[in-house]
């Protein structure tokens, strides 16, 4: 028995100190008073990853999000089904600009969302974090350790 609970523990230490082989993705955004805020983010880039998005999941931290990369400019819309949270959609042309945001997109609703234009990228945050700092059109935005676009 003891040999067992020793493998066990060993196994759980080991896998829970093992580093990540890849650096964390996130965006920052300019705020409209000049300062930049910075959202840790998943990164989605396929049809499937895409289609989940934050559905099923009750929260989500403050300073972070989900980026959906898309392979070129296009109109784009999302649905809320499933995702239990409100939440803000930036949405970024390939200029590396905002290109409009919708504000607390209702949960578990099928309305699509989009804004006027064609954007590539889409930053999901929490309902209300584009108000609170000042997030507008216009704005300028980068990716850290963002992958490339997925080919089309």
């Amino acid at each position: 028995m003891r040999a067992v609970l020793f493998l066990l523990f060993a196994a759980c230490a080991s896998t829970a100190t093992a580093p990540s082989s890849k650096p964390a993705s996130s965006v920052s955004l300019a705020t409209s008073d000049g300062v930049s805020v910075k959202v840790d983010v998943e990164v989605v880039d396929t049809d499937a990853t895409r289609m989940q998005g934050l559905m099923n999941r009750p929260s989500l931290g403050e300073n972070a999000g989900m980026l959906f990369l898309f392979p070129r400019e296009e109109q784009l819309a999302f649905w809320m089904k499933n995702t239990l949270i409100p939440l803000d959609m930036i949405f970024i042309r390939s200029d590396m600009s905002i290109l409009g945001i919708v504000e607390n997109a209702e949960p578990l609703t099928l309305t699509n969302r989009s804004v006027p234009g064609d954007s590539q990228y889409v930053l999901e945050v929490n309902g209300g974090y584009a108000h609170k700092h000042g997030l507008s059109a216009g704005g300028r935005v980068r990716f850290d350790n963002v992958p490339s676009p997925p080919k089309s």
